[in-house]
């Protein structure tokens, strides 16, 4: 067993971070959640990763979160691991987040910055590793400076997963995919490398990374699947024509309003709805109609796919 797979964690393949989902009066759509979740699991999703910037984690309470939770360990929880994103605004935060997840059942971490304050790599470091250790749950660390304003480096990287067991791969959403081949190059397998942006996943994959926490996903699970198996296969050519017909669509997991955007997505292929919970607003007027042409018609071109396993 790799490192990777201590404690019932495999951090490989395709793992939505799915949207959570509200109804008509603002209030999270448990029961829908259930249902998205066990639909991409069904596509040959490897586990789900709830809370995190798509999922609007940071708007939800408490109480949300441990309700969300627990709803999706009971629906998919048997077949495929749970992860919960962890962030908050302080380490003891972080951390009771970290305990909630382990109690509803949970089997993985996604460990953010501390929210706001940056500080320097020591109360960084010393953050992550307080949340990390905090519960037996298998973690990743995830790196996206351009959202969060902090650069977890290589090095860096590497250091903290010898002094953590618990951290077991890293979400990489620099957009630089040197960093994917720096990182395996200091820790070889010692963690997995997982490409977190959806425009760079072939590239990421022939770069050696081994997982995808995806956001188009949640509205187009063969396809996902299908491509990054696909590129696992090392099939080139089939995996740059299924690439090039998608692009269109992962090119909206890397702008400010992606959350909005992939939930259109959803609602376009009948599976969700545009609802965001504030400040968020649905999106209207001329970037909407922009964004429902781009997504209509790349929909039309849809390819018609079959997942295909890596031998």
């Amino acid at each position: 067993m790799s490192t990777s797979q201590a404690g019932g964690m495999s951090w490989r393949g395709v793992i939505p971070a799915i949207t959570t989902p509200f109804d008509a009066r603002g209030e999270v759509d448990v029961a829908f959640a259930a249902t998205h979740a066990a639909w991409m699991v069904d596509a040959g999703c490897t586990g789900i990763v709830a809370l995190g910037s798509l999922g609007e984690g940071g708007t939800l309470s408490r109480e949300e979160r441990g309700v969300l939770l627990r709803a999706l360990v009971q629906a998919v929880g048997a077949r495929v691991p749970v992860v919960a994103a962890v962030a908050a605004l302080s380490t003891r935060e972080a951390v009771a987040q970290a305990e909630q997840a382990a109690v509803a059942g949970c089997r993985g971490l996604m460990v953010l910055p501390a929210y706001v304050y940056k500080g320097d790599w020591r109360e960084r470091r010393t953050h992550f590793e307080a949340v990390m250790s905090a519960t037996g749950l298998s973690s990743m660390l995830y790196n996206n400076p351009m959202a969060y304003g902090v650069d977890v480096l290589p090095e860096q990287v590497a250091e903290l997963a010898w002094a953590c067991p618990a951290m077991r791969a890293v979400k990489e959403s620099s957009a630089d995919v040197r960093r994917v081949t720096a990182i395996r190059a200091l820790l070889g397998e010692r963690v997995e490398v997982l490409v977190g942006v959806d425009d760079l996943i072939v590239e990421g994959v022939a770069a050696g990374a081994t997982g995808w926490i995806a956001g188009l996903v949640n509205a187009l699970p063969v396809e996902s699947v299908a491509l990054f198996d696909l590129a696992s296969a090392g099939r080139w050519d089939d995996a740059r024509r299924l690439y090039e017909w998608f692009l269109p669509l992962l090119r909206l997991d890397v702008v400010p309003e992606f959350v909005h955007l992939i939930k259109l997505v959803q609602a376009e292929v009948g599976m969700g709805s545009e609802r965001v919970r504030r400040p968020r607003m649905e999106m209207a007027g001329p970037a909407r109609e922009d964004a429902i042409r781009v997504i209509r018609d790349t929909l039309a071109a849809r390819p018609k796919v079959r997942v295909v396993k890596p031998t």
